[in-house]
């Protein structure tokens, strides 16, 4: 336990979550994005020294920085693991099965595939298989099982900017297949879906074909809108990764804020 302790006390913390704020990127199928309210205020005329604030959250929980459950995503009706949604399993306060609050918290290894190193990837551009296992020869390290993997476009830089990030680059049916293969645990992204968003496969015939591929097909969850931009700088490739999603009843996904140990 002294080790371990001491370990983790010499090792950077960098913190991955964008900020949360009102106006933030959304995407449309999730609006109105995140809003917070102040409800009650710091006043004066309290009956005692101590007055008290607090607020109210706003928020679809596929906001900001945050995980998706195996419920979030069907294929022709069909759940992960071939349980059909109108089974009894979906209902109108949450799902009985693959909620996020069966989701594990994630610790584990996580690797940093800087596929936009030093440029900004197009707007769009669907990265290839190709491109990932290049980034991961760039960056000293072999994906393998159990492992969380996070894609850098370089789009979480322009997390303030909605209009350039919805257009971020994305992973494409052919990259999200190779971690499929890889037998990774969970990947990430600085994007808004982790998809392209646009047009259908040509292969799938579906929008955002990772989200069947990794949730639906693999059991794979996502995590979305990622700030990768502080662990790109430092050239950090290989850390621990510590994810942990809220334990919400039923629903579909989590905020969550996570962090990487290097």
């Amino acid at each position: 336990m002294p080790g371990l302790l001491e370990a983790l006390g010499s090792a950077r913390v960098f913190d991955l979550e964008q900020p949360r704020f009102a106006g933030a990127p959304s995407h449309p199928a999730h609006a109105p994005g995140f809003n917070y309210f102040l409800h009650r205020h710091h006043a004066r005329g309290a009956p005692e020294a101590r007055t008290s604030a607090s607020g109210l959250i706003v928020m679809p929980e596929h906001s900001g920085t945050h995980i998706d459950a195996l419920a979030h995503q069907a294929e022709n009706m069909i759940l992960h693991g071939g349980i059909h949604v109108d089974s009894g399993v979906q209902t109108s306060v949450g799902f009985r099965v693959h909620g996020v609050d069966t989701l594990e918290p994630l610790v584990c290894r996580g690797l940093l595939l800087d596929v936009a190193r030093t440029q900004r990837l197009p707007p769009d551009h669907a990265i290839t298989r190709s491109e990932l296992e290049q980034a991961a020869s760039a960056g000293g390290v072999e994906v393998g099982a159990g492992d969380a993997v996070l894609v850098r476009t370089g789009y979480g830089a322009l997390w303030t900017d909605a209009s350039q990030y919805l257009h971020a680059a994305g992973v494409s049916a052919g990259g999200s297949r190779w971690l499929v293969e890889r037998g990774v645990r969970a990947v990430g992204a600085d994007n808004i879906a982790w998809d392209v968003i646009g047009p259908p496969d040509p292969e799938l015939g579906v929008t955002l074909p990772g989200h069947m591929l990794l949730l639906v097909r693999a059991g794979i969850p996502i995590i979305e809108n990622l700030n990768l931009e502080e662990l790109a700088d430092a050239g950090i490739h290989e850390f621990a990764f510590v994810c942990l999603p809220l334990k919400m009843r039923g629903a579909t996904g989590s905020p969550v804020r996570p962090i990487a140990l290097a």
